[in-house]
């Protein structure tokens, strides 16, 4: 109030695109490497943000009128679970998708004995944001598909991550 600054708060989910580190470049590895993943069968769903789009709406954000004093929930708008991540992932990729059934309680009870617990929430459990009120307020639409972007992480990786 005292500076006249409006602020505007962006909230994504996970953000990728080439750079990324993390959670996401550890799946690029294990997908490079063929490794086989126990996840066939899971049906969550989560939201996803590529860079690019991140970028865009942070653009648009800091230009837009009715911005100013909201909060906003973004993502790509395209729901993905996580075998469906991992097929993208593995066709960009042109490796075959290594993906088998395993019963998930058996999962979480290992990795809870780990210590690890937190894990199966990210990889099996669901986390969906809503865009709409972004969509609405300021018509903001997504400008990069999720398979584009993918596309772009995985060329990204395969080159050498420069």
């Amino acid at each position: 109030a005292e500076t006249g600054m409006e602020v505007v708060i962006i909230r994504p989910p996970l953000v990728y695109g080439p750079g990324v580190k993390a959670n996401f470049l550890r799946l690029l590895d294990i997908v490079y490497k063929g490794l086989p993943l126990p996840f066939a069968g899971i049906e969550n769903r989560r939201s996803f943000i590529a860079l690019d789009n991140l970028v865009d709406a942070i653009a648009l954000c800091a230009g837009h009128l009715e911005a100013g004093g909201q909060t906003f929930l973004v993502s790509d708008g395209e729901d993905l679970s996580t075998p469906d991540l991992i097929c993208r992932v593995s066709n960009a990729m042109g490796k075959p998708t290594m993906l088998f059934p395993f019963p998930p309680v058996v999962i979480k009870g290992l990795l809870k004995v780990a210590g690890k617990g937190n894990i199966y929430e990210r990889l099996w459990g669901s986390l969906i944001v809503d865009s709409g009120k972004i969509r609405q307020v300021l018509g903001w639409e997504p400008p990069v598909s999720v398979d584009m972007e993918i596309k772009k992480t995985v060329d990204w990786y395969l080159n050498g991550r420069n």
